[in-house]
């Protein structure tokens, strides 16, 4: 099986600062930031989980819950991706460099 755990530890590292964050620096874009990457870590897991269906889109539910859905979301696909038999270290990189790219564009 894939091992996933810098996946995690970058994702659980972004959602910790979400949550620690103010709100007027959510409010200036970490937050969406945050969700754009809960978002397209969804869809990657349901690549994996449900192939050949539509992914469902995650919906906006609030600043403040912006850090739990990129932990839910980012926890998923790291578990998709280290049970799939396609799963590949690559897509585990690219994720990992997906979530660090969106920690520093919400400047956290």
């Amino acid at each position: 099986m894939l091992d996933t755990t810098e996946l995690m530890r970058a994702v659980d590292r972004f959602a910790d600062r979400l949550r620690a964050a103010p709100q007027s620096r959510l409010n200036r874009g970490a937050a969406a930031e945050g969700l754009a990457l809960a978002r397209e870590l969804a869809v990657r897991a349901q690549r994996f989980e449900a192939p050949g269906q539509a992914p469902r889109i995650m919906p906006e539910a609030g600043l403040f819950a912006v850090a739990d859905q990129l932990n839910v979301a980012g926890h998923d696909l790291a578990e998709a991706l280290r049970t799939a038999p396609s799963g590949s270290l690559r897509e585990v990189d690219e994720a990992v460099g997906l979530v660090e790219a969106a920690e520093r564009r919400a400047g956290l």
